[in-house]
Order: C-alpha cells, then sequence, then structure tokens
C-alpha cells in the first residue's frame, strides 16, 4: 500500500492523526519547505554529505553508515536554538542494537547546523509538529544526517535494527539524494506488526512524516545498480520530542 499526499496541510494533518504517518512527495513537500523560510544554501547543505564521518558504534553490521548529529531546543511554534553538542541515547527498548549508551557522533558543521535551509526544515517541523500536539511548550530536537553506502559485496543497512521506534514523538525523514542504488523501501508496521504502508524515497525532499508512538518504521537495504561504482542513500532525520 502507497500512501501519497496531494494536497497540504489539512490533508497531512488529517493522515497523521488517522494513520499516524504520511508519505509527502517531493512536488508537496518543497513548496511547504519554502513556506516557512528560504532554502538558499540548498546546494551547500546537500553538498555537506559527503563530509560525514563513520559511525564507529555499528559492530557485526551497518558499517556502511556514515553520520553528523546536532542537537536543538524549541519553543512550541516559536525560537528553534542550537543546543551545546551532545550525544545521542536510545535506550535498549527502542534501539536494541545500540541502546543504554551514549553515542557520541561527529557535530552538523556551523554552517549548516545555523544555514537557512537546515533552519527552514527545523520551522517547518516545529510548527508542524506543534500543531498536532497544542499541548506541547518545549521541544528537544535532533538532527541526524545519514549517509548510507551500498557495494557489490555488502549491502547497506539503513535500519540495521529493523523495524523500530525512535523514542520521540514526531519524526521526519526527508530524502537528501539517492545514488546508483535500488531498493530502501520504508515500511510501516503497527505495534503488533501488521503492516500499514510502504513507499519508496526516490526524489530530493521525498519525505516520511511519523507519529513514533503509534507506529513502527523501518527501510529495506539499499544495493549499487552498477556494480563498482559508488552507491549512496542520504537522508535527513529530524526528532521532536516533548521536554519535561
Amino acid at each position: 500500500m502507497q500512501k501519497r499526499i496531494d494536497s497540504p496541510i489539512p490533508t497531512l494533518f488529517d493522515a497523521m492523526e488517522h494513520d499516524g504517518f504520511a508519505f509527502v512527495t517531493a512536488d508537496v513537500m518543497q513548496p511547504l519547505l519554502q513556506a516557512s523560510g528560504e532554502l538558499s544554501d540548498w546546494n551547500a547543505f546537500t553538498a555537506s554529505w559527503s563530509q560525514l564521518g563513520p559511525d564507529p558504534y555499528l559492530a557485526a553490521t551497518g558499517r556502511q553508515r556514515r553520520r553528523r548529529h546536532a542537537t536543538y531546543a524549541a519553543t512550541a511554534h516559536g525560537k528553534v536554538e542550537l543546543a551545546p553538542h551532545q550525544p545521542h541515547y536510545q535506550s535498549l527498548q527502542y534501539n536494541r542494537l545500540q541502546g543504554d549508551i551514549e553515542r557520541w557522533f561527529e557535530p552538523v558543521e556551523p554552517d549548516v547546523a545555523n544555514g537557512a535551509s537546515l533552519r527552514t526544515i527545523l520551522a517547518f517541523c516545529n510548527g508542524f509538529f506543534s500543531s498536532l500536539a497544542p499541548g506541547i511548550a518545549t521541544w528537544h530536537v535532533e538532527v541526524h544526517q545519514f549517509r548510507i553506502e551500498a557495494s557489490s559485496t555488502e549491502a547497506g543497512e539503513p535500519t540495521p535494527e529493523g523495524s523500530h521506534r525512535d523514542g520521540v514523538d514526531f519524526v521526519l525523514v526527508l530524502l537528501i539524494d539517492r545514488h546508483n542504488i535500488a531498493s530502501g523501501t520504508t515500511t510501516i508496521h503497527a505495534p503488533d506488526g501488521k503492516p500499514l504502508g510502504d513507499f519508496t524515497l526516490t526524489h530530493p525532499f521525498d519525505s516520511a512524516l511519523i507519529h513514533d508512538p503509534r507506529v513502527f518504521h523501518g527501510v529495506t537495504p539499499v544495493t549499487p545498480l552498477v556494480a563498482g561504482e559508488p552507491a549512496h542513500r542520504d537522508v535527513l532525520v529530524v526528532t521532536f520530542h516533548a521536554k519535561p
């Protein structure tokens, strides 16, 4: 089942409230972002994915993952401020491979963390997620730049932990680029394992919006279309979690 959103915010609200997720195509998402701010540094923003460091915490699987990380504090419908660099933490309940440890990743580069494109994406998320949860006054926000690499001998694993929840309130997954890869299909499941939908982020700005407490999500491994040539999937993941 592929869920396509062809109209703006009210339909997205309905999809999130009814299904717990929405697939947003680039032709819808890009104008929504532009209504929230500028994307004037988009080329430099996307180029920064070539400067990601390796993920040192993956052992037997997923060594093809590169990433950077940043944390923000947000006031609902208000300011989103960059916070001091800090570790990413998930409990074993939400991450059976790397749970219950503080994971330190290289920080998002300052020009990216404070740049127009990321600020615009965060402004959209703040407005959209705050409208879905009007009782939340402040948010803990995390930003993850991911590059998943694949080779002819080893598939790239966007979610080596399998279908999972992140332990937050809301998630945005925004496709930045995919080069010479097949698959990478996002799957959505109910907590009891029932499939709820699947879709593939194919074009830059294609996005998934997820209400994390309600549904599980995962991404199938990616493989090269042409063996021996570079192959990668680049995404930005933004999570919003209510501050206590």
